[in-house]
């Protein structure tokens, strides 16, 4: 089935129309609101089996609820998770039964006002947005290699992991000698970026690493939407701002899913790995040397798919979460 009719304007039922994923066992953090819950609810309607994670259990179970209402031969589990904990990912991740083929790393937290730390010292949206969903991909990765060995899979053409990064990346690179920034100004949309531009390194690495494992690993940007909390901690005035100018369009959550859903479960994609999606298709590379490229509506930049960095990245993560 081809993506080349997806869009903007496609929605996450829309993307997994004639997609039947019973047998698939599929995990979605933060998938207590916004568009995890839709990517929840989508991925349960074509039947996979899907477990749930986010800091708020009540929220969980009543997005589990009305995905059971909707679905009644739904198969849907609650689990508590706190990314910004390294031990508690990875006693999540240890405590994981048989195999699993989709991991779509949800969840996030956005521009900070205050600088913050983790328990383990580190910038709070890069322990939060990056080393969680580190330690939960690389605690996970026998699972999702069992996954990929089963015949279940082969609609998916093995195990997949989706990363969601952001536009938000165009803002930041990774600074390597100042990550927690202890010497420079602390501002919160550059730690945004720098942890979403982490998102998509994650990937551009697991895809290289896991590839014979039959894993393959990609980052999406879901697109600007308002109805989630992630723009929670966002001044008023920015967000009016934002709202007030044409470089921005907003989605609806189901918009918002939707290259998501694309890319976790398009046979389109079977062995596409390393990549970088947005609006359902793959995004063009903004080249080095462009000026201000944080005013790019689209595009990923070229040091977020670099592969040097991708695996300097994941050398430095594995040495965090192991000093943690």
């Amino acid at each position: 089935m081809s993506i080349s009719a997806f869009g903007w304007e496609t929605a996450a039922l829309e993307a997994i129309a004639g997609i039947d994923l019973h047998g698939i066992s599929a995990l979605v953090t933060g998938g207590t609101s916004g568009i995890g819950a839709e990517t929840a609810r989508v991925l349960a309607g074509a039947g996979a089996r899907v477990t749930i994670t986010g800091r708020n259990l009540e929220a969980g179970r009543a997005v589990a609820a009305r995905i059971a209402e909707e679905h009644r031969d739904a198969a849907v589990e609650v689990a508590g998770l706190e990314l910004s904990d390294p031990a508690s990912v990875a006693a999540f991740a240890s405590q994981w039964a048989g195999p699993l083929h989709l991991l779509v790393n949800n969840a996030g937290i956005m521009a900070l006002p205050e600088r913050a730390l983790s328990e383990g010292g580190h910038e709070l949206q890069f322990a939060t947005n990056h080393l969680g969903h580190f330690v939960l991909g690389t605690g996970l990765r026998a699972a999702l290699a069992a996954g990929a060995a089963e015949a279940a899979a082969g609609v998916l053409g093995g195990a997949r992991v989706v990363s969601l990064s952001s536009r938000g990346h165009l803002r930041a690179g990774i600074d390597f000698d100042d990550i927690d920034f202890n010497v420079r100004t602390y501002d919160p949309l550059i730690a945004y970026g720098q942890s979403k531009t982490a998102n998509v390194l994650f990937a551009v690495e697991a895809a290289r690493r896991w590839a014979a494992d039959g894993i393959t690993a990609n980052a999406v940007h879901p697109g600007a939407i308002l109805d989630t909390g992630l723009s929670r901690h966002m001044p008023p005035q920015t967000l009016t701002g934002i709202q007030a100018t044409n470089t921005q369009s907003f989605k609806t959550v189901g918009q918002g899913a939707a290259t998501s859903i694309v890319v976790a479960t398009s046979p389109a994609l079977s062995g596409v790995a390393g990549r970088y999606f947005e609006d359902c298709q793959e995004s063009e590379v903004i080249p080095e040397g462009t000026p201000d490229i944080a005013s790019h509506a689209r595009g990923v930049a070229w040091y977020a798919l670099d592969a040097d960095d991708a695996n300097r990245l994941w050398e430095l993560s594995t040495r965090l979460v192991a000093a943690a």
